[in-house]
């Protein structure tokens, strides 16, 4: 007994189970090692993944590289498309020695189950659970061995960016794989300025044909016609075949599916049925991309020899193949580093012994962790390409095939990678070069769409649903020539409502919409309230004289603006062309002060340069003066009668002529236009002349010129007036502040050009100091704002437009076409180059001077007496008979002191109004003074 019962303990151990589950161990590489598979074997998934497993068993298991002689055993639970069976087929791998499980295949059944995978540390690894909600953080132990649906919904938002759709509707099944689905398509669409106008949930289960024509009715009265189908095969086929009887697979629709009908259509190749392909045409479709290699053709073909060619190979196949590869790499790696199978129970799961569920049998596989890295750490070629995870645990490079659906066959137009985005080229080749997302290189080939039409879709129409559009239209008091709502009628007309009906004309469809009124037409509406009630829903569009500015747009769309605007200022304005000293206007009061300046200067530096050596510049000290003031003035009209001799006198006297010519003709040319057309003057010159000062200015009511004013340029409101009519501004214009009126009114520049073709008392001043224009108002991101805005162009280039605007706004009874607001007078800032490049010369000119004057008295002093050393006297330089000189006593050797001496009698020449001493040189070579200037001492002094 006792021999049979140690056998007996031995088998039990050896088999891995104590009677109480607490401890199972074999040695480190046992012979088999055990994995489940979940997964739906009537499913389209399922059919293929079966065979695939079954294969991928046999390879690895012939493999001796692999597993090193363990065999490989994957043991397969069918959980009949049902999440229930699914999750308990789940648990009762829980009670076994498995250590992996592939699967499970619905995402439904994966939300419930990876939390007892998480506390069984047991890894899952599924080739069908796209979901993206099912984060690594949340569920550790799940590894996703197929492309997670983000990329998939990334993929067909760039397709909807391709075609410069904006709105997309989206039929999905209600639970965990179709809302998170559309959960990642809605983020998608959202950083690509789209949006899901509308979200259509089918239930999950047994879908009635009653409930899917209730959501495409619901479908049908949507303005949008791009529809998104993520759906399971039964309820996707179902949703085609109600949408082709109502009509929705006709011109102007788009139908997009996720992968689920390419993985079917795959597997159904090529026996596909004919009314099945029918009620499809013209769907794209996304496939997961799986590269092109010479492994894949080789099971493709082995494929065919299984199935006798009755059952297609779909992209799930190929990844529930390489998942079985990627377990067995894993496992041994796993047996590599030391990891020993074994299981231990669960203390937290001890309260429930005895109960009928037994779910304290369930057990822990003590070597999860390490199985897990080994895992995510694996790195391989298979036949879906690189198995590699990224540190997010998401399949590296994902890739989609775009196939469009046409007669029987598939059509492929292009790719989707994460790498580079659309290309006709596939993704593999793309990784040979650095990434380019730039929109020029996004590319598609041609679409045939559903109705067999290759044109674009424009991706929505206007609800079916027999309403028309609510216009706003503001009705205005004052300028109805913009906008006006014929009395007792609903009928409204103007520019505004002629240009609008012109580009609705314009459109390629039919635009059903009704004039709703805004305002009590006695005083003009407040515009920012009216284009917040499209925001509200209240309007669908609003249609006249509305500003396009910043604040409105940052919650409403424009459309293309079919006039110019901005805010301009008007001001009554006087004539300047009469009165006594009209002849002053040319120059501004710094010019005329600068050049009188000059004038003197320049005759100062002339007289200088000359003085000594021209006779014209001698002469008692007033006499001099007049010279000066004489020759400085008498350049202006080159008549000055002296002559410079000196060569420095004369170049600065050329400069000078220069200067007075190019001032003398701009004088003449100024006076010229002051007096042959009319000027008219205002003391404001534009908005910051308007900002320093503290008179009222009017604006019109309703505009935003009152928020703008404050808000932008600081003006108070207290320094605001609102007016509501051409009538008020121009009594406000003509009273001015002290009479309680107005300096100046803002307004933007229509109402303005309106208002002074018939008041030709005012004018505009300045340039318009906001840039804008005038456009219709609708929903953000609504289909209708481009085609206005199109159709606006078009008026616009073919002269619509303006024959438009001259019948309502071409009204001028003023003829002041050649009148100015004050031309700007010729300030200093025109011209103080030449006086710069004139001052500097006469700078230059006197400088030159005076270094030779020192120069030639220094050459002129005598050698001292040695006896007495008194200097001698030389003689003054000649000017005919005549010369006039200075005697200078210098020491032989000459210091600084000598050159001190010889700079001050050099200033007293340059700048003394005395005449000179004229010195009579005779034969003998004596000199003797002049009766003015006598010689003393041997020298000639100054009297």
């Amino acid at each position: 007994m006792d021999v049979i019962w140690i056998l007996s303990l031995w088998l039990l151990l050896s088999s891995g189970v104590l009677s109480n589950g607490m401890i199972a161990n074999v040695s480190s590489r046992p012979a088999v090692v055990k994995v489940g598979a979940i997964f739906a074997m009537d499913s389209t998934i399922g059919r293929v993944a079966k065979i695939a497993i079954e294969e991928a068993v046999k390879d690895v298991n012939s493999n001796s590289s692999v597993l090193n002689g363990t065999e490989l055993v994957v043991k397969i639970h069918d959980s009949k498309c049902n999440g229930y069976i699914g999750m308990v087929g789940a648990l009762q791998f829980m009670e076994t020695d498995i250590v992996a499980v592939i699967g499970p295949q619905s995402s439904v059944v994966a939300h419930t189950i990876l939390h007892v995978a998480n506390e069984l540390k047991t890894p899952f690894l599924s080739f069908s659970a796209t979901d993206p909600t099912l984060a690594s953080l949340q569920f550790p132990y799940f590894v996703r061995t197929t492309q997670s649906d983000m990329h998939q919904m990334i993929a067909i938002a760039e397709i909807v960016e391709y075609y410069r759709w904006k709105q997309v509707i989206v039929i999905y099944v209600d639970d965990e794989y179709g809302r998170n689905g559309l959960s990642a398509l809605d983020d998608a669409l959202a950083d690509r300025l789209c949006r899901v106008s509308y979200k259509a949930g089918i239930p999950p289960g047994d879908v009635r044909r009653i409930v899917i024509m209730d959501i495409l009715v619901k479908v049908a009265l949507m303005e949008s016609r791009v529809i998104v189908l993520h759906a399971y095969p039964a309820a996707g086929f179902l949703v085609f075949s109600v949408a082709r009887y109502l009509g929705m697979m006709g011109d102007g629709y788009v139908w997009m599916a996720t992968d689920w009908l390419s993985s079917v259509l795959d597997s159904s190749s090529p026996f596909r049925s004919q009314t099945m392909m029918d009620t499809m045409q013209g769907v794209l479709v996304l496939r997961q991309h799986t590269p092109d290699s010479e492994s894949k053709r080789e099971f493709s073909a082995r494929w065919n020899k299984l199935t006798g060619g009755s059952l297609g190979l779909n992209s799930y196949a190929l990844y529930a193949y390489d998942t079985v590869w990627l377990v067995a790499h894993a496992i041994d790696s796993f047996f590599n580093q030391g990891g020993v199978i074994s299981f231990s129970n669960d203390s937290k799961l001890q309260a429930f012994k005895g109960n009928k569920l037994h779910l304290e049998a369930m057990v822990i596989f003590d070597g999860g962790p390490l199985l897990l890295k080994s895992i995510l750490q694996s790195d391989f070629v298979g036949l879906t390409g690189q198995v590699k995870f990224s540190p997010d645990r998401l399949i590296v490079s994902p890739a989609y095939d775009i196939i469009n659906i046409v007669g029987t066959g598939l059509h492929q137009i292009g790719y989707w990678s994460n790498y580079s985005g659309l290309s006709t080229v596939p993704p593999e080749t793309l990784y040979l070069s650095p990434p380019n997302r730039s929109s020029a290189n996004q590319q598609l080939y041609g679409v045939i769409w559903p109705g067999k039409t290759v044109r674009n879709p424009r991706g929505w129409v206007f609800p079916n649903h027999g309403k028309q559009l609510r216009i706003g239209v503001p009705n205005r008091f004052s300028y109805k020539e913009f906008v006006s709502q014929v009395p007792d009628t609903n009928i409204f007309k103007g520019f505004c409502i002629d240009v609008f009906t012109a580009a609705v004309n314009f459109l390629p469809y039919a635009v059903p919409y009704q004039f709703i009124p805004y305002g009590d037409g006695h005083k003009n509406p407040n515009y920012t309230e009216i284009v917040n009630l499209v925001t509200t829903g209240f309007f669908d569009g609003v249609v006249g004289d509305i500003a396009i500015v910043t604040d409105r747009k940052k919650n409403i769309d424009f459309t293309q603006p079919y006039a110019a605007s901005g805010l301009v200022i008007v001001v009554p304005v006087t004539e300047l062309n009469t009165g006594a000293w009209a002849f002053l206007r040319p120059f501004s009061p710094a010019l005329w002060g600068v050049t009188a300046a000059f004038f003197l200067f320049v005759g100062i530096v002339v007289w200088v340069l000359e003085h000594r050596i021209n006779d014209e510049f001698r002469g008692p000290p007033k006499k001099q003066l007049i010279t000066v003031l004489w020759f400085s003035l008498s350049t202006l009209f080159f008549s000055h009668k002296e002559r410079p001799i000196s060569t420095l006198g004369r170049i600065v006297l050329i400069i000078w002529l220069f200067v007075v010519l190019i001032i003398n003709s701009s004088y003449t040319a100024g006076l010229t236009s002051i007096l042959t057309v009319q000027q008219l003057y205002s003391p404001i010159k534009g908005i910051e002349s308007l900002k320093d000062g503290d008179d009222p200015i009017g604006y019109q009511v309703g505009s935003f010129a009152e928020n703008y004013l404050t808000n932008e340029i600081g003006i108070p409101k207290s320094r605001l007036k609102a007016l509501g009519s051409p009538e008020e501004y121009a009594k406000a214009l003509l009273e001015g502040p002290k009479k309680g009126g107005v300096t100046a009114v803002v307004d933007e520049r229509p109402y303005v050009e309106l208002f002074l073709s018939s008041h030709c008392k005012f004018r505009i001043v300045s340039q318009a100091f906001t840039k804008s224009g005038w456009g219709f108002a609708f929903p953000r991101d609504s289909p209708l704002t481009v085609d206005l805005s199109t159709a606006i162009l078009t008026l616009s280039e073919n002269g619509d437009l303006q024959r438009i605007h001259d019948k309502w706004l071409r009204k001028s009874l003023c003829t002041t076409d050649d009148t100015k607001i004050e031309s700007n007078r010729l300030h200093l800032r025109s011209f103080w180059g030449l006086f710069l490049m004139c001052g500097i010369v006469c700078f230059l000119a006197f400088v030159i001077y005076l270094w030779q004057i020192i120069h030639k008295y220094r050459e002129a002093v005598s050698v001292e007496s040695a006896s007495n050393g008194q200097a001698t006297l030389h003689s003054c330089s000649h000017s005919g008979n005549s010369a006039s000189a200075l005697a200078i006593p210098v020491r032989k050797n000459v210091d600084l002191h000598a050159f001190r001496i010889a700079l001050y009698h050099a200033m007293r020449i340059c700048i003394s109004l005395r005449p000179f001493c004229h010195c009579h040189q005779h034969k003998c070579g004596h000199y003797e003074g002049d009766k003015q200037n006598p010689i003393i001492g041997g020298h000639c002094v100054l009297a």
